[in-house]
């Protein structure tokens, strides 16, 4: 299989066939649901790299990439091209470190698209809405907001010390806790 290679040929075929066959077998793990998070975490910080996405330099998927590339580049220009080993180094290793660029890239972006789905609940100070339970003079019910375009349901307490009815508009005065106080709007 390797007799006609020369030993540089050889090492582009190896890490081409070493990348590809990580992929593929990554790639059947993800689609099986036996994927395991096997990254190493290197968390590198350069003055050009955004911190809080934290790109991940060293990982199975950044290597397989690297590889991959490597191989293949390399050995396309100087097998198949004819140039030179320098050049099908330096370009081999150009698309590898490329392929790399374009996961962390990509894995920014997905990232990115991740939401914690915390609510921060003080920043619904300001917020209208109504009462949904009765609250009652010196107690706690219960009102509908809509802030941060979403509708939310929260215990409240009157800030006046009287009795809302259910159905009544509300305007949110602050927070204590995880408790609303609330005002009623004058119409």
């Amino acid at each position: 299989m390797f007799e006609n290679l020369n030993g540089l040929e050889i090492v582009f075929a190896i890490c081409a066939g070493i990348g590809g066959i990580v992929l593929t077998l990554r790639i059947i793990m993800q689609f099986i649901g036996a994927d395991a998070d096997t990254d190493i975490d290197a968390d590198i910080d350069l003055e050009h790299m955004d911190a809080d996405v934290s790109f991940k330099l060293i990982s199975i998927d950044g290597l397989t990439s690297f590889l991959l590339m490597f191989g293949l580049v390399g050995y396309a220009l100087y097998r198949q091209s004819g140039s030179g080993a320098l050049i099908a180094v330096s370009g081999g290793t150009i698309a590898g470190l490329a392929s790399v660029w374009v996961m962390g890239k990509l894995f920014a972006f997905i990232h990115g698209l991740q939401s914690r789905g915390n609510i921060d609940i003080s920043t619904s100070v300001g917020s209208n809405g109504t009462v949904y339970l009765t609250i009652p003079a010196n107690g706690i019910g219960r009102v509908t907001i809509n802030f941060n375009n979403h509708l939310r349901e929260y215990d409240a307490k009157s800030h006046s010390k009287q009795e809302i009815k259910t159905g009544t508009p509300i305007k949110v005065i602050w927070v204590e806790g995880n408790t609303l106080i609330v005002d009623i709007i004058n119409k």
